[in-house]
């Protein structure tokens, strides 16, 4: 296997660069040497006096999933894509559940659904050093392929009244009382802005105001040929104990051409954290034994690599009226997970309801649109978990304490069962579930909190332990919607926008959409 220079060289030419440009971003971060946010947003107090369109979508690659829906539902919607709008040729693996959501918003047909699917395969391992492997059936068990989803998507979006322009990157904007004023080539003017962009997006930069995130995911990984056949995926592997302050981790999926496997781990800010290529050298270097072969069988189509910002105030809630930020652009998901289609598809049927509603009632001021992007306990709480994952850079723990950790943790889900297990697995945590473990956890294991705290710090857990009664909170919130929302059909609809989405507040807040799925 040549350096990873090397490797890169025999790549197009916009790897490399895009490579060095992740790096150079992730060493200011580290460095705290970020420019100042540019100001991307103003406010006016004078009437736009008219808009051509309901609803503009900055972002097109998760953007398209509720542009279709919403211009399903008759709404002027126009999306923005600064460059072709296309899929990558790498597979989105998720669960099968998931995808069900395409067929109720009646954006996908069940043929294509199934044409959607490049690969399936029967089951992913979860395994720590040291530790027995645990085999769960149905859990990011389907590849999707991007190209043909989005192809499918767009043409849908035209078909039902949808514009799409593309290579066009949105500069600016200008709110005022009666919609937004955007500058992207031309001057665009909308009711309502959604900003899927990503976490990199000037919007959230200039909303976050220079906050630095309170953890990162890194992640590298390769599609590629001539590695062993196998019928299953590796979901959540470590094979080494904590090196260089980090706790490695391997996921592996099964794809139509190949196999793709990511190497990933969990890190704060501290200057020593280590580069995006020297992660990528450390993967190179494990990849032929952890995939059982030699680096001359194993043929690379595609370098993969990127990070992934969480931040504790997250979703995040815009501070201006007529804009949102949907997927990575509102930090949607959980400090975990490093899947955006996933959280997007989680999400797409409280964002399309809520913002028809939003629209047809004008519910569009800053107040009503946080309402489309809560607090989440089951978020928040799972900070806690990622902290544990991760080695702390200023100081040296047992080489094998994560993994012992999470040996214990796995097992003692594996023994309460998939209603326990699969959710955690799918990035949703549930108050019961979640009890239920730690009070396992607590009996069998009391020597285990100890080395916990020891790990995470106090100040860590008292952050926690009110998300955590936040999300009980919302546990026994869920089960008075039934008797509310017959009260609730005699409102005004915008009194019923507001408390229909405190409904999906305490639904999605205490994981029970996936009791949906």
């Amino acid at each position: 296997m040549p350096p990873t220079l090397d490797l890169f060289q025999t790549l197009p030419a916009p790897t490399i660069a895009n490579l060095r440009q992740a790096d150079r971003r992730w060493h200011q971060l580290r460095h705290q040497a970020q420019p100042p946010p540019a100001l991307v947003i103003e406010e006016q107090a004078t009437p736009l006096g008219g808009v051509d369109w309901d609803l503009i979508i900055c972002g097109g690659t998760l953007g398209i999933l509720l542009g279709t829906s919403l211009a399903q539902r008759g709404w002027r919607v126009l999306l923005l894509e600064r460059g072709v709008l296309r899929g990558r040729d790498q597979e989105w693996n998720i669960s099968r559940s998931e995808l069900a959501v395409l067929l109720e918003l009646e954006l996908l047909t069940a043929d294509q659904l199934e044409t959607a699917i490049s690969s399936e395969f029967k089951a992913n391992r979860i395994q720590f050093e040291g530790g027995p492997a645990i085999w769960v059936e149905d859990v990011l068990t389907v590849g999707v392929d991007p190209v043909f989803l989005l192809a499918t998507l767009k043409a849908r979006f035209l078909a039902v009244g949808g514009h799409l322009q593309e290579q066009v990157s949105f500069t600016s904007a200008t709110v005022h009382p009666d919609g937004v004023a955007l500058q992207a080539g031309t001057l665009l003017k909308t009711r309502l802005m959604l900003d899927a962009m990503g976490h990199f997006s000037p919007l959230v930069a200039q909303a976050r105001q220079g906050q630095q995130p309170a953890g990162i995911c890194l992640v590298v990984g390769t599609c590629s040929q001539g590695l062993p056949s196998l019928s299953t995926g590796d979901l959540l592997v470590s094979r080494t104990p904590i090196q260089n302050h980090c706790q490695y981790f391997w996921e592996a999926f099964p794809a139509r051409e190949g196999r793709t496997t990511y190497l990933f781990t969990y890190a704060d800010l501290h200057p020593q954290r280590p580069s995006l290529e020297q992660l990528f050298r450390d993967y190179l270097q494990q990849l032929p034994e952890y995939q059982g072969c030699s680096s001359a069988e194993i043929k690379i189509q595609r370098a993969l690599f990127g990070m992934f910002p969480s931040y504790e105030r997250s979703p995040l809630q815009f501070p201006w009226h007529r804009i949102m930020p949907i997927g990575d652009s509102s930090g949607s998901q959980s400090p975990l997970s490093f899947g955006g289609f996933g959280a997007m598809l989680r999400h797409l049927p409280r964002l399309d309801s809520g913002l028809h509603e939003a629209l047809s009632t004008d519910s569009l001021d800053a107040s009503a649109l946080h309402q489309l992007q809560p607090y989440q306990p089951n978020l928040s709480a799972t900070w806690l978990f990622q902290e544990s994952m991760r080695a702390p850079a200023d100081r040296n723990l047992d080489p094998q304490q994560i993994n012992q950790l999470l040996i214990t943790v796995f097992q003692v889900m594996e023994t309460l069962g998939d209603p326990i297990l699969k959710p955690f697995l799918q990035d949703i945590v549930q108050f019961p579930a979640l009890s239920q473990t730690l009070l396992r956890i607590s009996i069998t294991h009391p020597q285990l909190t100890p080395k916990i705290l020891g790990h995470v710090g106090m100040g860590a857990l008292l952050k926690w332990l009110p998300h955590f009664a936040r999300l009980g909170l919302y546990h026994e919130l869920y089960q008075r919607i039934p008797i509310l929302t017959s009260w609730c059909q005699s409102l005004t609809p915008k009194q019923q926008y507001h408390w229909h989405r405190q409904f999906d507040a305490w639904t999605y807040g205490s994981g029970h959409d996936y009791d949906k799925q």
